[in-house]
């Protein structure tokens, strides 16, 4: 049990402007919901004498630390695409606008770049007209790209365009490079305001329960396992293999698994497997049921494959292709021991990244982008709208970067997914 955990929120200052919404429920500053869930850790920290860690609740407050009538805002999207981020800009816009009266609002362009004037994206001027159907696309209208800027030149460009609020949309990379725009502020005594939208596709965030687009994409990942088993169930010995997004954390293929019971391998980063296991297993499903349906997740098997120490703009290693790197060996496999086999294999993850968000992951990104400006409003900075026990939080951008959140092997999540699909439980 970590027993670290500070989910205080930077404050830029005092609340003296009183909220011009009315006939709304307002979140008292002092509400928090648990971190911990299970009775038997809230009583571990009791027992110590010591209060359960807690977050802070989302929500409107009462009083502001800004007058919304001069306040400028600035938007910017960052790093891959995902479902929602259009959602997610029209509902921080319209809540900007609807609730508070902020009459200006920029949509940085092309992720960080945006910020750095010499760069020259020139800023949108969004507006209720400008974003009124932009949810029914995918994409970003802003555009995104990947890799930090100076922060001191993104300041400077802020302080410049007297932007009081930044809403930075984005994973980690993005929210580190936030939580710097931040700090570079506050050593300046500049009162801007940073305020952090979990987005990644993987779900990877720490202290978030659920980003939005991972329904979206778990929803579209269906369509690719239901035509893999179609394939597979459709020919003598056929097999459908899909690889599905998740650098270091599985959560979607694993999700995916569980939909219709159609899979029979999950293969996820964070449980190694070897080749032989993997194949032996594949073999014997093949043998006794005559078709076999896989799921991987693109960060598994790495280190299968030959090292690559090449970097993106973002930092990260860019890794083999699993996908590519498993077809060839199962066909290699299965020409060696003389069965012939039918293997499909489907890539749809750069067509799940571009659809627009299903329901459920739109109303999730209207509330999210309307926790996001409540904070704002309210004064408080370097944090992150997260969602959590069923709740809208506010988490310091510092515990949101401080880990990826990761498939526990020894979970229910995991356990729920072997028995769904019947592979081993090691294949190591």
């Amino acid at each position: 049990m970590r027993d670290d955990l500070d989910f205080t929120i930077a404050r830029l200052g005092e609340c003296r402007f009183q909220s011009p919404m009315s006939g709304v429920r307002f979140t008292r500053d002092e509400e928090r919901v648990l971190y911990h869930s299970r009775l038997e850790s809230i009583n571990a920290w009791l027992d110590k004498g010591a209060a359960p860690p807690a977050m802070e609740s989302a929500g409107p407050r009462r009083m502001l630390f800004v007058d919304p009538a001069k306040l400028v805002c600035g938007i910017v999207t960052c790093g891959g695409l995902c479902p929602g981020l259009n959602n997610v800009i029209r509902a921080v816009v319209l809540s900007l606008h609807r609730h508070y009266g902020v009459n200006k609002v920029y949509g940085f362009r092309f992720g960080y770049e945006g910020l750095v004037r010499r760069i020259g994206h020139q800023p949108l001027e969004l507006t209720p007209e400008s974003v009124h159907r932009i949810h029914e696309s995918g994409g970003s209208i802003l555009g995104s790209s990947r890799g930090p800027q100076d922060p001191a030149e993104m300041v400077d460009y802020l302080k410049e365009l007297g932007v009081g609020i930044l809403f930075t949309v984005g994973g980690d990379g993005t929210l580190r490079g936030a939580q710097k725009i931040g700090e570079e502020a506050a050593r300046r005594d500049l009162k801007i305001s940073v305020i952090g939208v979990p987005k990644t596709i993987d779900n990877d965030i720490s202290f978030v329960q659920r980003t939005f687009g991972f329904e979206t994409a778990v929803t579209e990942a269906r369509r690719a396992t239901d035509a893999a088993n179609a394939e597979a169930e459709a020919a003598r010995n056929g097999i459908g293999l899909v690889k599905l997004m998740g650098r270091d954390s599985g959560f979607i293929a694993a999700y995916s698994a569980l939909v219709n019971s159609h899979v029979n391998f999950c293969l996820v980063p964070e449980l190694p497997f070897t080749l032989e296991k993997f194949l032996s297993a594949l073999q014997q499903r093949v043998e006794r049921r005559g078709h076999a349906v896989i799921v991987v997740a693109e960060g598994a098997g790495q280190d299968l494959m030959a090292k690559r120490r090449e970097c993106d703009a973002s930092g990260n290693v860019k890794y083999g292709d699993i996908g590519i790197f498993l077809r060839d060996a199962i066909a290699n496999h299965f020409k060696q021991i003389g069965t012939d086999v039918t293997l499909k294999y489907i890539d749809p993850s750069y067509t799940i990244r571009s659809v627009p968000a299903t329901a459920h992951d739109a109303a999730f990104c209207l509330l999210l982008g309307q926790s996001a400006v409540h904070a704002g409003l309210s004064g408080r900075t370097n944090m992150v709208v997260s969602f959590w026990n069923h709740q809208f939080t506010h988490v310091p951008i510092s515990l949101a970067v401080s880990e990826r959140q990761k498939i526990d092997p020894q979970d229910s999540l995991w356990s729920s997914v072997v028995t769904s699909t019947g592979q081993p439980w090691d294949m190591r």
